[in-house]
């Protein structure tokens, strides 16, 4: 779905049927046949633009003719075990074009809350569009970091289910971070003017920007390592607990063989002690119990049970 938006700064955006300049071309839940459109708009090389389709690019920035290519990646739960999703921003002579192989809320979102922006300016909707990536990032890792801390409260309480959430975190943290890394690359590239010239304006919101993607990326190492740190003691919780339960199982085991012993024994058809007493039966019960009692309070007395 190929939508095109112009805004002036202090006006409100407008989304128009044709690409003029300044405008900004978003390409949402993109197909080969919108690409393919997009070619023809801008002659941009439709080669150029296939890799914006690949759920596993990683980010990072190319230059193709006179048009910058970004490749980077945002927090999105659109597949089972893929936890982020790609984002291409293209930067041509008199647009900006963002396509998305997925439906992209970041860019909703962005579009609801912020007023001030401007299609004609690239650079600044560039820096801001990357900046609200970040702000997706950190805000998705202060909610696993707040899971992670709940979940050491209730360690005792440890299940099966809290290591299964454990796992899955970790495994998101680890795709945020594949992405958050290669990401502040690209921002270092064109804070140095490799790619883009940028005004003094333009330089320090971009410092803001990349400032923000290593708190991002240092908030999820952080992370990652109380997810580590707490995965290790729910290992040493399970052990314990297994310990426990096998101890207690031993302990009952041999307690309870003393009456298994004493009935077979007394099971056999030879003559045996107060084979002839009437109260044989009483006698040898209570013996019985009385052993069964004292291995008890043994077991209990050296912590065995």
């Amino acid at each position: 779905m190929l939508k095109i938006y112009y805004k002036k700064k202090d006006e409100e955006i407008q989304e128009l049927s044709e690409m003029r300049d300044g405008c900004w071309v978003h390409v949402d839940e993109a197909t080969p046949a919108d690409l393919e459109e997009l070619a023809r708009l801008t002659q941009i090389e439709k080669a150029d633009l296939l890799d914006c389709l690949d759920k596993y690019e990683i980010p990072r920035v190319e230059r193709s003719d006179h048009n910058l290519l970004i490749f980077t990646r945002y927090p999105a739960d659109q597949e089972i075990g893929l936890y982020t999703s790609t984002f291409t921003l293209i930067l041509t002579k008199h647009s900006c074009i963002t396509i998305s192989p997925h439906r992209a809320l970041l860019v909703e979102n962005f579009i609801q809350q912020n007023r001030k922006f401007s299609t004609l300016k690239n650079n600044k909707l560039l820096i801001l569009l990357l900046m609200r990536i970040n702000q997706e990032f950190t805000g998705q890792i202060r909610r696993i970091r707040y899971n992670v801390l709940s979940a050491e409260k209730e360690m005792i309480h440890v299940e099966s289910e809290d290591i299964t959430v454990l796992t899955k975190n970790e495994e998101i943290l680890n795709q945020y971070l594949s992405s958050l890394v290669p990401t502040r690359s690209v921002l270092g590239d064109i804070q140095r003017g490799r790619y883009r010239n940028l005004d003094e304006k333009e330089e320090d919101l971009l410092e803001d920007c990349l400032n923000s993607s290593r708190q991002s990326e240092d908030l999820c190492s952080i992370v990652l390592k109380s997810i580590r740190s707490l995965r290790n003691a729910y290992q040493i919780i399970f052990a314990n607990n297994l310990h426990k339960t096998i101890k207690l199982l031993t302990s009952l085991t041999i307690i309870l063989s003393i009456p298994t012993m004493i009935a077979s024994v007394y099971g056999m058809n030879v003559n045996l002690p107060l084979a002839k007493n009437a109260f044989a039966f009483a006698i040898v019960m209570g013996f019985t119990a009385i052993l069964s009692v004292f291995g008890l309070w043994l077991f209990r007395k050296k912590g065995w049970l």
